[in-house]
């Protein structure tokens, strides 16, 4: 017996290999997970967004606004959703998330071009996620001396005497340093509380069944909806807790504005949080032991994190992946959280964002109970 046998260290390979495939949940994690980053990182992800939404207020009508418009939707970085609004709506806009930049073309900007005076567009980004302007913001620096090289030619160009034929502003809107804290510390408080109270929820039952308590809990007159609002209000309590150390450091330690109501983010946070709670006791009622509980928890995890916009521009994703990220809750919270936080946003302008995890909540707790009536069964 001390010498080294292959004929039983086969025999073990195929005991270990046998009872892998027996686990059925966790070969298909083992297999799923590579393939949903591979999908994920080589489709979905684009850190170089085009196509962003863009509304044109235009006091001119002149023939080089109108090849300034051309150029910003050639460019391929703008589209130009909303042209002719007015600046209030262009801020209504902007404040409610609907465009990422607002272009303002002064009144008279063809003669003050023709006329080699030079005046001023003013661009208006939404600076929330620099990282989703960027590229955008570096192509307006050479539009400046493109955008009207077909209109004026001859003399005309001789008038601009080698300068730019008109000037550009920028204004970084919510964020005019541009600085990266300002968008991951809030989200940091959407992707920490995915993590933590999924996990922690999922385990709940997982653990009753592991140390054998699950008989003495369905001999108990306890209903299912108790059981499960029961072991959900802890994880609140939990969450809240969490959430008072994050706001504490993004606020004292990163210097992150608050310039909403907090009282309505607090709303709002526990909205969030009963959502991922219920989703954490649907994986709880499915797996079977505690690790399948945490592979479910990183399935879960992984899309959320990256299709939700915390790590790459959300408006950079192709639609299809848009889709599946307005599914998930943190997409529509890691708005809600910015928009409080540095736009100053009210509950009715929330409400478009408010909806869709009121309705993932409520699908959410509904397959957890049907699904805890089985394991009473």
């Amino acid at each position: 017996m001390s010498r080294f046998s292959p004929a039983r260290t086969w025999a073990v390979f195929l005991k270990e290999f046998q009872q892998m495939l027996r686990d059925r949940l966790t070969f298909a994690m083992a297999a799923g997970i590579p393939v949903l980053q591979l999908v994920l990182f080589g489709y979905a992800i684009n850190t170089d967004p085009k196509g962003l939404p863009t509304a044109v207020v235009a006091a001119d009508a002149g023939p080089q606004a109108r090849s300034l418009v051309a150029a910003l939707q050639n460019s391929g970085y703008f589209k130009v959703v909303h042209q002719g609004t007015s600046p209030a709506e262009a801020d209504a806009l902007m404040a409610d998330g609907e465009v990422q930049f607002v272009v303002e073309i002064p009144h008279d900007f063809s003669r003050s071009v023709v006329r080699g005076e030079q005046p001023a567009v003013l661009v208006a980004v939404d600076a929330t996620d620099p990282s989703a302007s960027g590229n955008a913001i570096a192509a307006l620096g050479q539009m400046g001396t493109q955008a009207l090289a077909h209109d004026l030619v001859g003399p005309l160009r001789a008038l601009q005497k080698g300068a730019p034929p008109f000037e550009l502003r920028i204004h970084r809107r919510y964020n005019p340093e541009g600085l990266s804290r300002y968008n991951i510390v809030p989200g940091l408080i959407g992707t920490i509380l995915t993590m933590t109270m999924v996990m922690l929820t999922s385990l709940a039952m997982t653990r009753e069944r592991e140390r054998g308590t699950m008989e003495n809990l369905l001999a108990t007159p306890v209903r299912p909806f108790e059981v499960m609002v029961g072991k959900i209000l802890p994880y609140v309590v939990i969450g809240y807790v969490q959430l008072g150390v994050i706001i504490g450091a993004a606020l004292m330690l990163f210097e992150v504005p608050m310039v909403g109501s907090f009282a309505l983010l607090m709303a709002m946070i526990g909205v969030f949080i009963v959502a991922n709670l219920a989703v954490g006791f649907t994986f709880s009622t499915v797996a079977r032991n505690q690790l399948q509980a945490v592979q479910m928890t990183f399935f879960f995890f992984l899309p959320s994190m990256l299709l939700s916009g915390f790590m790459f521009p959300f408006r950079g994703m192709p639609p299809w992946a848009q889709h599946l990220g307005e599914v998930l809750p943190l997409t529509h919270f890691l708005r809600i959280v910015r928009g409080i936080m540095l736009k100053g946003a009210e509950a009715p302008q929330l409400w478009g964002e408010l909806w869709p995890m009121l309705a993932f909540t409520a699908v959410a707790g509904v397959i957890a109970l049907r699904r805890y009536r089985q394991t009473l069964d």
